[in-house]
């Protein structure tokens, strides 16, 4: 089923959020991924690893250019970035013309093109994913970390292109889902989500890592989502950033403006 406008529009805005990852600043460096996958280590030690390296800061501030390719249509913007971790990932476009405020108990939008806003839990990013969201599965996206409790189930490991693959040992038939793990810093290389029964894919690689106030994170991710036929294709390169510094979230709704409203 092809998605009204206004779920497209959601669409590309979640993709904004699921993938923007932060960072890259002056005080930077890129992180040398040079380290080599062990048929030694097992599943626990990648997880206990992957774990331990989560990063640790409590704001982030950032712009980020993204590059959206839609079938033969391509355009690129810049965002502003903002996240206080556990708390809240905020995006604003140029001028403010479209802002989205994710918290743990909402999920906000406005669009001063249109004037439409949406204001509601997180059914409709799940339902526009394909995937159950909360707020800490998509900060974990952001951060390059596990979108699941990997200690909730028993995982098995294997060597993939130098990278740990993690898998659950019991796979869910609804929703097949695959880490790759990287032998230098343990963030993901890769993840991927299987829907067979809907044809949905959704994949985010994260094709290099850097370090920023001494925390690992990603710096240039790249996102493939696939429904049926349609296929969207997402590049993110972060140009500027800063850590643990005081930011603001400014949010409002304006007034006179249309709620979306799902049914």
């Amino acid at each position: 089923m092809k998605l009204p406008n206004i779920y497209k529009s959601l669409k590309i805005a979640l993709s904004f959020v699921i993938i923007a990852t932060a960072l890259s600043c002056k005080s930077t460096k890129n992180v040398i991924a040079s380290g080599e996958a062990s048929d030694k280590l097992s599943a626990k030690q990648v997880i206990k690893q992957h774990e331990k390296n989560e990063a640790d800061f409590k704001t982030m501030n950032a712009r980020v250019e993204i590059d959206l390719i839609q079938g033969e249509k391509e355009q690129g913007h810049t965002f502003s970035f903002r996240m206080e971790k556990d708390k809240v990932i905020w995006l604003s476009a140029s001028f403010g013309m479209a802002r989205m405020m994710i918290t743990p108990d909402k999920v906000q939008f406005y669009n001063k093109i249109d004037n439409e806003y949406f204001d509601g839990d997180y059914k409709l990013l799940s339902d526009v994913a394909g995937i159950d969201l909360d707020f800490n599965r998509v900060q974990n996206i952001l951060l390059g970390q596990a979108i699941t409790n990997l200690k909730d189930e028993p995982y098995q490991v294997a060597i993939n292109e130098n990278s740990y693959a993690l898998q659950p040992k019991d796979q869910n038939a609804l929703l097949e889902l695959f880490y790759l793990i990287n032998p230098s810093h343990f963030k993901m290389d890769s993840l991927q989500m299987f829907q067979q029964l809907k044809k949905r894919m959704l994949q985010v690689d994260y094709a290099s890592y850097q370090e920023v106030d001494k925390q690992i994170l990603p710096k240039n991710i790249r996102i493939i989502a696939v429904e049926d036929s349609d296929q969207v294709a997402i590049t993110l390169e972060y140009k500027s950033v800063s850590l643990n510094e005081e930011v603001r979230f400014p949010f409002k709704i304006p007034a006179g403006y249309k709620e979306i409203v799902i049914k």
